[in-house]
């Protein structure tokens, strides 16, 4: 025969108290108790930054940059904003050579934002009419670098009448230096 459970028995069996961990706030030892996430946690639904986060090879599949097309003319300095834009599209025939400068954008710089070690690529696209225009100077955050080029040699030359495509690998190897690694004009006509 079973015998039937006591309020007595069940005393010993009932949970004493909540202690709210890591990441939780609240907790109690009578009556109704609440726990709760604090903002140490990253939710779903919150906005939170991630920071000395580690990820193990991983796969990115079609990833996204962000493209900003401009009916802007290429001539004399043009601020590239890395944290807005992979790539810069300038629709408007080039009227004078340029100088290119990467920066964070208008308030931050690029040192700010990469730390030694890290690498950025980004694209510059311009139209050349059928006067050929072309870069004649590199600079990060306002300062001038001179890029290493594919090739050896820095172009001495636009291409008329197509877009002309330069790209740029710049690596930070310390506090305000940079390696940058050039290519181009590439001519698509």
């Amino acid at each position: 025969m079973t015998k039937a459970r006591t309020n007595a028995d069940n005393a010993s069996a009932d949970i004493q108290g909540v202690t709210a961990g890591t990441g939780l706030t609240g907790g109690g030892t009578s009556g109704t108790v609440t726990v709760a996430i604090d903002s140490t946690v990253a939710t779903l639904t919150g906005s939170q930054t991630l920071t000395n986060k580690t990820v193990t090879a991983p796969i990115f599949v079609s990833p996204e940059e962000r493209w900003t097309t401009s009916a802007t003319t290429a001539t004399g300095t043009i601020n590239f904003d890395a944290v807005t834009q992979g790539a810069l599209y300038y629709t408007s025939n080039a009227s004078g050579n340029w100088t290119l400068n990467v920066r964070g954008d208008s308030g931050t710089t690029l040192n700010s934002i990469l730390a030694t070690g890290d690498t950025i690529t980004v694209a510059f696209l311009v139209t050349n009419g059928g006067t050929a225009y072309y870069q004649t100077g590199f600079q990060v955050d306002g300062s001038a670098v001179t890029p290493k080029w594919s090739g050896g040699t820095a172009p001495a030359s636009g291409n008329a009448s197509s877009i002309d495509v330069y790209s740029f690998t710049i690596i930070k190897t310390a506090n305000a230096t940079f390696t940058v690694l050039g290519a181009g004009p590439i001519k698509y006509a």
